[in-house]
């Protein structure tokens, strides 16, 4: 891997089993299904993570001069780096479709993976574009996946459907790319796609620190001398500012109420880093008591300094706005009294609604929620026993 900082971080997602995890272990070489229970059972369940290097070769042209290898297939020469990324897989069982939605807040772009051989488009393909939607995410590239599995006439039906589904949307620039992740067929075109569709943002230096974290473990395995214990592992993305090793930060909402870290270590997919920017998922290795982030403790959890340190509250004034396509306009209107879940940044937090006024939201959380006044609030209804989701806010 190259000894680079990731430039962006783009997410995978779609319906489930449409192939989303096995795709992204073909562009990076890595599994994201980890964790001993999604290996049991098939499917991913936290948020996968993975760097990948795109590469192009120096003096062939085509779509087969792209890759993730820095050796061309074409005329066997040394391909040179034209950008490192992190990817983020999302798991696309509806049951999970907080952590989907709390994967989206760090996103640059996406990859939206459609299975050839099944009807388009699917519930949580519609559920994850519109998160994707709901973050004004514009840079998209889509994945028609297992090719493998249908006829040349079958794909072009499927490939007419996706292209309708689109441009419905106001998607028409996104294109579309026919792949079979399992026999690793246009994988260079992908490549290509994603160079040219997801541009590199602009990167905020400037501003005040902003770091949302996704993941949290104890590195330290069992029977570790306790002069060799290493503090917990906080993971996640830089949104604006710098990150620095030995400087001062502070975690938000903490334990029991804010806390002060020295960073003592950055790290990314066995890379260490000095000093990071946005762009990328960064591992931050700390001082703490790995029981408290062992498990993922820790996810939801903010990390700024003191210019950017965020509003804490149990109670929510909020402006909701309903995404129509996901329910139905008229019988699924929001109810005094009702349980709802806030994705807020990477956090998810239980509310009961106490008070509505046109579109003018009052709740109350049964954990503190640390937020701004600018970012949006995925919103989801338990609807036939099933979270789904409905809509999005801004905090008052």
């Amino acid at each position: 891997m190259e000894q680079v900082q990731s430039v962006l971080n783009i997410g995978v997602v779609g319906h489930v089993d449409h192939g989303k995890t096995t795709l992204t272990s073909k562009i990076t070489g890595q599994s994201t299904d980890r964790h001993s229970d999604e290996i049991k059972q098939g499917i991913s369940i936290k948020l996968g993570y993975a760097d990948a290097c795109f590469y192009k070769c120096k003096t062939c042209q085509g779509l087969q001069s792209y890759g993730v290898t820095n050796k061309c297939h074409l005329c066997g020469g040394e391909r040179e780096l034209v950008r490192k990324v992190s990817f983020v897989d999302a798991p696309g069982h509806e049951t999970l479709m907080a952590v989907m939605l709390s994967g989206a807040t760090l996103l640059d772009g996406a990859i939206l993976v459609v299975a050839a051989n099944e009807e388009c488009p699917q519930p949580r393909t519609i559920e994850h574009f519109s998160a994707l939607k709901m973050h004004g995410l514009k840079n998209l590239v889509v994945a028609q996946n297992k090719l493998d599995l249908v006829t040349k006439e079958e794909a072009l039906e499927n490939y007419k459907k996706i292209r309708k589904f689109l441009d419905d949307e106001g998607y028409s620039h996104v294109p579309i790319i026919p792949t079979s992740a399992h026999f690793d067929a246009n994988i260079d075109a992908l490549v290509y796609a994603l160079l040219a569709n997801i541009p590199v943002p602009e990167i905020d230096t400037t501003s005040p620190l902003k770091m949302r974290i996704v993941r949290s473990f104890d590195i330290n395995k069992p029977g570790t001398p306790l002069d060799k214990i290493k503090g917990g592992v906080l993971g996640g993305a830089v949104i604006c500012g710098n990150l620095s090793v030995k400087q001062k930060v502070w975690l938000y909402p903490g334990i029991t109420k804010p806390i002060e870290l020295t960073i003592e270590s950055l790290n990314s997919n066995g890379v260490s880093f000095k000093t990071v920017h946005a762009g990328g998922l960064i591992a931050i290795g700390t001082s703490m008591d790995p029981f408290f982030v062992s498990g993922d403790k820790m996810i939801g959890q903010l990390i700024c300094d003191e210019k950017s340190k965020p509003l804490m509250s149990q109670n929510l004034e909020l402006n909701y706005s309903k995404i129509d396509r996901l329910l139905d306009s008229n019988k699924d209107q929001i109810k005094l009294g009702e349980n709802i879940v806030l994705i807020i940044g990477t956090a998810a937090h239980l509310g009961t609604i106490k008070k509505i006024k046109d579109n003018q939201v009052s709740v109350s959380l049964k954990n503190t929620a640390v937020y701004y006044k600018d970012e949006t609030i995925a919103i989801s209804r338990l609807v036939n026993g099933r979270w789904r989701l409905s809509g999005y806010a801004q905090a008052r």
